[in-house]
């Protein structure tokens, strides 16, 4: 069975939900014969490379919202995340375009190495002092996670190397009708919005190897969708 992701790096939800999903994964009988594939999916493609801004000053941007209070919104994803013994830096972290980080993760799924660079990546951005819009850094990380540096500074170098799977993608993801991410495919025959809870996952895996038709599962769960808004939850039980 095999198990499609859309995601993007800047999506915390998404960090999360990968989390999530491995620990639903982890108790299904049939583990070891799910096959896993993240798929390109960009929040903000609009960012020029190289632009970048503090996450705190985009979330007060884009909610409208004051500094203090994107830093508690920061808090409360963060909880989330440490929920499932992830890191979580709530200041300092920059957000911008992802385009080179989904180029760099084609190459990595072409050698086999691809869940490992996404989780070096999403632990970079997230939890530690390294950010993935950096070029040098990126390589590091391919490095990290066991491909060739020479390799990965030649595809960064080339704006069309892998540009065109990034975009495959982004086009099958709209043909699926995902407006958010992330966004999970079970065999074609389920689909799971948001960073849903492990028993969730675990249901669904269930669910699709007993081959059932496709349906939609838990689309009010919190995730990031095509513009770049994040849903945060809010004490209380607010969005």
């Amino acid at each position: 069975m095999r198990v499609e992701i859309w995601s993007d790096i800047a999506c915390p939800w998404c960090y999360i939900g990968k989390a999530r999903f491995e620990k639903g994964l982890a108790g299904f009988a049939h583990r070891d014969e799910v096959e896993v594939v993240h798929r390109s999916f960009e929040l903000d493609p609009t960012y020029a490379k190289g632009d970048t801004v503090q996450v705190i000053d985009m979330l007060a941007q884009k909610y409208g919202r004051t500094r203090e209070e994107a830093k508690a919104m920061e808090a409360n994803v963060a909880a989330n995340a440490q929920a499932e013994g992830l890191g979580y830096r709530t200041e300092g972290r920059d957000h911008g375009n992802t385009f080179d980080i989904h180029r760099l993760l084609h190459l990595a799924k072409a050698r086999g190495r691809q869940d490992e660079l996404l989780s070096l990546a999403y632990r970079a951005n997230f939890a530690e002092e390294r950010s993935v819009f950096d070029g040098d850094v990126l390589v590091e990380l391919a490095v990290e996670a066991g491909l060739d540096a020479d390799e990965a500074r030649a595809v960064l170098a080339d704006p069309e190397a892998y540009a065109d799977e990034v975009r495959a993608d982004e086009r099958e993801a709209s043909e699926l009708g995902a407006n958010a991410v992330p966004f999970f495919v079970l065999d074609r025959r389920y689909g799971i919005s948001g960073g849903q809870p492990a028993e969730v996952f675990a249901q669904a895996l269930e669910q699709a190897w007993k081959d059932r038709p496709l349906t939609a599962i838990g689309s009010d769960a919190a995730a990031c969708d095509a513009d770049g808004a994040c849903e945060v939850p809010q004490p209380g039980g607010q969005s």
